[in-house]
């Protein structure tokens, strides 16, 4: 990531509205963890296919007795407790989640019951695979600006738990994680009313009801993930060069960004979308490749030790991309859930971006969680984990 002044020659209509974004983050990770070299061994895999194959490091679990609930309710926490507001500001809460405990309670209900809010309060669930997270928030940020908020805050989480059917290639992408936000004053970032979305009715990862693990039709999937990349920043970049996508031009937009952040399925397949985006805007390999180490990697540190965690997995790039930002840093969010819908948001940091106070979330949370060995990974397996056995 890094920082360089915002050329007035690149800005649109689409600039971030300044008076409501991100005032805080909260983030919840899981009290245990996998190396993917303990995966490798007990699978019998060369670990070089899962670190340097997949670009995973570690697969955040739910620990015995904890479940999606529990990271959704302290992301959230700790996000109202960094925002400072009174609760009877708060005027909507929004979870976007795949990983639903009810076919028809909303998830948003049990951080409700955990958090005591409780009243004048719109209280939903959002899913659309990965995306959901995003969606959530986006219709906050519009309830807000709409002026149906009549100045109220709302409180968006994005939370899942992914676990796929054991000794199946997505089993070293696992993961589970929460990332919350306040939408109100932008104190964290502020964020561009105008987004870029496609979509497009795709099987390409689907799970159904009565079935526990989801189904995947891998390279179907990186092929909608790579073409999602290409019409939502293809887009971004129409409006950006003013329709002059050259590729100096599209190189000058998308070096002049402090971060790009990607939801990250695995890090391996963020890149083979940038190195796609660039083979369109005609760059080279190695051009790409540069981006792709200079803007996207650095955002990827937090999700190559938690793994996928669906919703929660571009929001916990942005926070990273976010943590130490300079005020006015601007970034991409690129969105995208199986189905397919995918989504591009424009970030600027605001005045607390600098301060970064949720890595604290994260950096406790890597620090104290308990690291498994292969064995007791399978015991946990076969005895069922936290929330393994829910839709079976």
């Amino acid at each position: 990531m890094h920082d360089e002044a915002h050329d007035p020659a690149s800005s649109h209509a689409a600039s971030p509205a300044d008076d409501v974004g991100i005032a805080s983050i909260g983030i919840a990770l899981p009290s245990e963890a996998l190396p993917v070299e303990e995966l490798a061994r007990v699978r019998a895999v060369d670990p070089a296919k899962y670190r340097i194959g997949l670009g995973c490091r570690e697969i955040a679990l739910c620990g015995a007795g904890e479940s999606v609930v529990d990271l959704a309710a302290e992301a959230a926490r700790r996000a109202l407790e960094r925002w400072g507001g009174p609760r009877e500001r708060l005027g909507l809460l929004a979870v976007g989640t795949e990983s639903a405990v009810d076919m028809s309670r909303p998830l948003s209900a049990w951080v409700a019951d955990r958090l005591d809010l409780r009243g004048a309060v719109r209280s939903y669930e959002v899913k659309h695979a990965c995306y959901g997270g995003t969606l959530a928030l986006r219709q906050a940020l519009e309830w807000r600006a709409s002026g149906a908020a009549r100045g109220q805050a709302a409180l968006v989480v994005a939370a899942d738990e992914a676990l796929y059917e054991p000794g199946s290639a997505g089993e070293p992408t696992q993961g589970a994680g929460a990332v919350a936000f306040v939408v109100d004053a932008p104190r964290v970032a502020s964020i561009a009313r105008r987004s870029w979305a496609w979509s497009e009715p795709a099987f390409d990862f689907w799970r159904p009801v009565g079935e526990a693990y989801p189904r995947v039709d891998g390279p179907f999937s990186l092929d909608c993930y790579r073409t999602a990349t290409e019409r939502c920043v293809g887009a971004w970049l129409e409006e950006t060069v003013a329709a002059n996508v050259s590729s100096e031009a599209s190189r000058e937009a998308l070096h002049s960004l402090h971060a790009i952040a990607f939801h990250v399925p695995f890090p391996k397949m963020v890149k083979k979308a940038v190195r796609h985006l660039g083979e369109t805007l005609g760059w080279s390999e190695p051009e790409a490749d540069a981006l792709f180490d200079q803007s996207v990697v650095p955002t990827m540190e937090w999700n190559r030790r938690v793994g996928n965690c669906y919703t929660a997995s571009l929001w916990l790039s942005v926070a990273r991309a976010l943590a130490g930002a300079e005020e006015g840093s601007r970034l991409l969010a690129f969105s995208y859930g199986s189905g397919f819908g995918a989504e591009l948001l424009e970030l600027s940091a605001g005045a607390e971006a600098a301060s970064g106070s949720w890595r604290d979330d994260v950096d406790q949370a890597l620090r104290s969680r308990r690291l498994l060995d292969g064995e007791a990974y399978l015991a946990r397996r076969s005895g069922g984990l936290a929330a393994l056995d829910r839709a079976s």
